[in-house]
């Protein structure tokens, strides 16, 4: 009988956040697969727990999620855990549940803090509707194309952003949004939270002159009801086809969902997708 996989949030920043039931199944699995073991290591010396730990992060190759996928129809259990947070959004364990899932490996989820939920709540923005896009590319024409394809969303954004990119996200976001309200969440449960609701053009202002801190998700409001409703360029969508395979998404699920979103022919992104591989 194959053992069990555990999805695991852990604490975003305050330790006293994690739960019972958390601290239960970290002390009673196999063993643990972290996205960085040291800032695992440092969780489980806080509670004084001794499970083995294993590296699973998003450079790992598909062997690592073959010998944890091996151990647990073995009859090991394992709890899969991020740094922060709830893993599996914006994050590689959700390969390993798609593994898990088709090797008909038991999975249960331990919930737990998630920054996403966290700044919504937080953010001051409407929060009847959202939609979460995670870390934008780091490279200019991918990223712009991703703005560009929400250019007219009107659900509220949400966005993970680390500090150096900061300034040059919010730059790209007035130049495909327009001048948009926007609160800047950084630092959440942690001694220098921060929440800051303001317009892009004020953001990009206030940290020309100030140096962004700490880990931030951007809470970004829709598209008023005036926008125009538009088709995105192929260009922007085959970009963002892209993006999103390089991220670990299977093409075809890609190209389904990009087809059914922008009303693009789902042949035709996956032909321009495929073409340039």
């Amino acid at each position: 009988m194959s053992g069990t996989l555990y999805l695991v949030g852990t604490p975003i920043g305050n330790l006293r956040d994690i739960t019972e039931r958390q601290l239960e199944i970290l002390d009673s699995v196999s063993f643990i697969a972290a996205e960085d073991t040291r800032v695992t290591r440092k969780l489980l010396a806080h509670f004084d727990l001794h499970t083995t730990l294993v590296s699973y992060h998003e450079h790992s190759p598909e062997s690592v999620i073959s010998q944890i996928t091996a151990r647990l129809l073995a009859g090991e259990s394992c709890a899969c855990v991020t740094d922060a947070g709830m893993p599996c959004i914006s994050d590689p364990g959700a390969l390993l549940v798609q593994r898990c899932i088709e090797e008909n490996i038991a999975i249960q989820v331990v919930p737990g803090p998630s920054a996403v939920v966290s700044a919504l709540a937080i953010s001051g923005q409407d929060t009847t509707r959202f939609c979460f896009e995670g870390f934008l590319s780091v490279t200019k024409k991918q990223r712009f194309a991703h703005l560009e394809m929400l250019k007219k969303e009107r659900r509220t954004m949400v966005f993970y952003e680390a500090p150096h990119k900061l300034l040059n996200t919010l730059r790209d976001m007035l130049e495909a949004f327009g001048d948009r309200s926007v609160s800047l969440c950084r630092e959440l449960t942690k001694i220098h939270e921060e929440v800051r609701k303001t317009t892009l053009s004020e953001a990009v202002a206030y940290y020309t002159e100030h140096v962004p801190r700490g880990e931030f998700v951007l809470v970004v409001a829709g598209a008023g009801v005036e926008a125009e409703d538009e088709k995105p360029s192929l260009e922007s969508v085959i970009a963002m086809a892209k993006e999103r395979i390089a991220d670990g998404e299977r093409a075809a699920d890609v190209c389904r969902s990009l087809a059914a979103e922008t009303g693009y022919a789902k042949r035709e992104i996956y032909q321009a997708v495929t073409s340039d591989a």
